[in-house]
């Protein structure tokens, strides 16, 4: 990265079942986020706002929406980004570009999704837009069925995930009991997580209703600027790496299950930014579903190819241990509002890496390292942060 880009400033919105509009969302998140950084709405150049819709929310010109915020933003440009998934994502990189261009100083970047208002058929509906849609076989998968797929793939090749999984359940909901802005506000005991009953039906045999991520509401936004701009700013939170890598959309034509996508997209962000995993406080990543928190544990190094379940078993991935992963809860217990989850993400790493984060604070946090990904590690963004406090 040629010039360094800092998060001075974030606001995030609780996610969930929320009584308000898809724009007061983009509004209030928009507007913490900008008073966090102390900062003048008119010395925002440029707007970029994260959201996949897919038919879910009428507000289709939804990036104008965030003018609405403040009367001073009026002309600012403003752009709505979308990779699936990863759109939060997309629209942070797309601010990033904006000013190592030298188009824009600072920037506001949004990420919102208004879900729960449409019925569970037709959200799924809309996310499987994000699958390979010209062919029969794949058109027709649900991504509960996609990530069904891997798990059983998983199975055969290195033996049952299952227990694994209904372990990384157990973690995000026992660190979501600690965020208040999560959906989820619920422990679950091993058994309750890895038993199939009628409170835990198979969605996708062999994924379980608590393998699963959840539908939200919600929004999350962060303030970026460059490294000369960031010196007038209480608090400033560097990008040392920020690497997109795409994968063939086909899931026919890879190995999803060696998740080569986010492997490569972690690799080149460790070399970017001169650490490696051992220098990771902790870590924020994408688990839609149990199995890809397991195969993140892979991809990123964590453990060998196969031996996921051995990052649970020592206790790595958990609070106090080498690498927490997903103090916030994740997608499983946060919850996931498919364009808000990128920026939440980035969002919540800002406060942890400035003593901010309240009951999720992780003493002496310094380095962050986040992983969001659009449909199967199709599109995949990684991300390492780092404060530069004593």
């Amino acid at each position: 990265m040629t010039t360094t880009i800092s998060i001075v400033g974030a606001g995030h919105t609780k996610f969930g079942r929320l009584d308000c509009s898809f724009e007061q969302l983009i509004i209030d998140a928009t507007r913490e986020a900008v008073s966090d950084a102390n900062l003048d709405p008119a010395a925002i150049d440029a707007v970029f706002l994260g959201h996949f819709n897919s038919g879910m929310v009428p507000d289709g010109f939804a990036s104008s929406l965030v003018h609405q915020a403040y009367p001073e933003l009026r002309f600012t440009p403003a752009m709505r980004a979308e990779n699936a998934c990863a759109s939060g994502s997309a629209a942070i990189h797309a601010g990033i570009n904006a000013i190592r261009s030298g188009q824009a100083k600072t920037v506001l970047v949004v990420g919102a999704e208004k879900m729960t208002h449409r019925s569970t058929e037709d959200v799924t509906r809309s996310l499987a837009g994000a699958g390979y849609q010209n062919d029969p076989v794949e058109s027709g998968l649900s991504f509960p069925q996609v990530f069904a797929i891997a798990a059983r793939e998983y199975a055969s090749r290195y033996g049952s995930p299952l227990d694994a999984m209904a372990h990384i359940s157990v973690k995000n909901h026992a660190n979501a009991m600690q965020n208040p802005l999560a959906q989820m506000q619920r422990e679950f005991t091993f058994a309750e997580a890895s038993e199939v009953s009628d409170r835990n039906p198979e969605i996708a045999p062999p994924l379980r209703l608590t393998d699963c991520s959840l539908v939200t509401d919600g929004a999350a936004a962060i303030v970026l600027t460059s490294a000369e701009s960031a010196a007038g700013f209480d608090r400033a939170v560097e990008f040392r790496a920020a690497e997109h890598v795409s994968d063939f959309l086909p899931m026919s034509q890879r190995d999803f299950l060696a998740f080569e996508g986010p492997a490569l997209a972690f690799q080149r962000a460790f070399d970017a930014a001169g650490v490696q995993l051992s220098n990771i406080d902790f870590a924020e990543v994408h688990d839609c579903f149990t199995i890809a928190e397991l195969l993140t544990y892979e991809a990123m190094g964590l453990t060998a190819k196969g031996k996921g379940a051995e990052a649970l078993e020592s206790g790595a991935v958990y609070r106090g241990g080498a690498l927490p992963v997903n103090l916030s809860g994740g997608l499983k217990a946060k919850g996931h509002p498919v364009g808000a989850t990128g920026v939440s993400m980035h969002a919540l790493a800002f406060r942890q890496l400035t003593g901010g984060a309240g009951s999720l604070q992780l003493p002496g946090a310094r380095c962050g390292l986040i992983f969001n990904m659009g449909g199967s590690a199709v599109a995949n963004y990684v991300s390492v942060l780092q404060t530069q406090k004593a």
